[in-house]
């Protein structure tokens, strides 16, 4: 049973008489009581600068597309002016007093921050010496898969070493495997470059390439 305002009032003067200390609840207001917390959502994070309509601050200092210094202009005309050159307004120099923002096109600016990104990743690889086996009497269609292999590995950033093994009297026919170490590398001369020339280490012929 709840109880009516007219009790809960006559409770609560009972209790600034007696002193709230030592004191309890009626087992029904105990009961029907419940403290709800507000919600609170986590912030989304924001990636990259802020742009067009995510710039709620009133003056920016204005750079346009073809790169002029407009100064310190209001937002809602930076924005108008980005519209009207079909760009974005992005935030460039958000520590700035204020913020420095510029006319660009957004898309371009994210693409040309991802593929620094990349290349930054690519830089920062552990270069690898992979391994690629042939045979000196190779068959078109095996020479044609690992010669995709080896453009996967250098896209990788990796080297690639290509072995070819004689067998019993092939021994006798070197120039079978230096020529198709040549080809190789005439295949390969748009993305690669010789690092170690095509040498015979015992009954092996070696060639190192490494990517442009």
């Amino acid at each position: 049973m709840l109880l009516t305002s007219t009790q809960l009032l006559r409770h609560f003067r009972q209790l600034r008489r007696r002193g709230a200390r030592g004191c309890s609840y009626p087992k029904q207001f105990v009961e029907n009581t419940t403290i709800r917390r507000p919600f609170k959502a986590d912030a989304p994070v924001k990636d990259g600068p802020r742009s067009n309509r995510e710039i709620r601050i009133p003056k920016v200092q204005l750079i346009t597309a073809d790169g002029q210094n407009m100064g310190i202009v209001p937002t809602d005309q930076a924005l108008r002016m980005a519209e009207e050159a079909g760009l974005d307004l992005v935030e460039i120099s958000p520590n700035a007093e204020p913020p420095v923002c510029k006319i660009l096109d957004l898309g371009k600016l994210k693409y040309a921050n991802q593929k620094k990104a990349a290349e930054a990743r690519k830089k920062q690889k552990i270069v690898e010496v992979k391994e690629i086996k042939m045979r000196p009497n190779i068959d078109t269609h095996d020479y044609e898969v690992k010669m995709k292999a080896i453009g996967r590995f250098f896209e990788e950033g990796d080297k690639v070493k290509v072995t070819l093994k004689f067998r019993g009297r092939e021994m006798a026919h070197q120039e079978l495997g230096m020529k198709l170490l040549q080809q190789v590398k005439e295949d390969t001369i748009e993305i690669a470059k010789v690092e170690a020339e095509p040498k015979l280490e015992g009954r092996q012929m070696m060639m190192v390439l490494a990517p442009k």
